[in-house]
């Protein structure tokens, strides 16, 4: 329900090989550094090393107020426009919307994600067209500063890790000004009311409906 091949299709990433190593999400968040210091060298001439460690597709836009922080890759067809932040090992897939003022951190965006809108995304993974409304953000640190603790639907699993955003999985829709707590799992097809404030998981096909937190069956 909330293993890697359960919330993603690898063939839209070109962290497929790096995150076929592990059997959850969250455990490839220390590593994403390095994965892209590594892959980075590897892309070819269809890729621009614009400053050290810093790498864009030549189809990519990147608006001239917009920072790109070392290292982090940007795909092909991809936008990152006005004020984006990205600040550090962030790999952006391919056809993917960085919107003005998101901000980007310990992150790997899947093809064709879109966080258009004055989103905060940090230490998460964004899956295939996975989408978040305008203003949505996911929480990384818990505020008592302990390690984050998934809950599943049938066990806890102690994660090891003090930052942990959000997993979405393929075709996540993420309402506006949502808020997704530490630890997150939104599992593939499922749909997050504008307004919620999420935490846990949320079963693939699903709707997390806004202030309540009831989970329903999409029909």
């Amino acid at each position: 329900m909330y293993q890697i091949h359960d919330l993603y299709d690898l063939e839209h990433t070109l962290a497929k090989s790096y995150l076929e190593q592990f059997t959850y999400p969250w455990e490839a968040l220390k590593g994403i550094k390095e994965f892209i210091l590594a892959l980075g060298p590897t892309l070819g001439e269809e890729y621009e090393e614009r400053e050290e460690n810093v790498w864009v597709h030549k189809t990519a836009t990147v608006f001239p107020s917009a920072y790109l922080g070392s290292p982090c890759i940007i795909g092909p067809n991809t936008e990152v426009r006005h004020c984006a932040f990205i600040r550090g090992s962030a790999l952006v897939g391919a056809d993917c919307v960085v919107g003005n003022s998101v901000e980007l951190k310990n992150v790997i965006l899947f093809d064709h994600v879109q966080v258009p809108h004055y989103n905060y995304v940090g230490d998460s993974i964004l899956g295939y067209y996975s989408h978040m409304g305008a203003g949505s953000i996911t929480s990384n640190v818990k505020s008592d500063k302990t390690l984050v603790v998934f809950h599943g639907p049938d066990q806890k699993i102690e994660t090891g890790q003090k930052k942990f955003g959000a997993m979405l999985g393929d075709h996540v829709e993420v309402g506006c000004n949502s808020v997704l707590n530490p630890g997150t799992v939104i599992g593939r097809n499922s749909n997050i009311y504008p307004t919620s404030c999420v935490r846990g998981f949320v079963p693939e096909g699903s709707i997390w409906k806004t202030h309540t937190g009831e989970i329903i069956e999409k029909q």
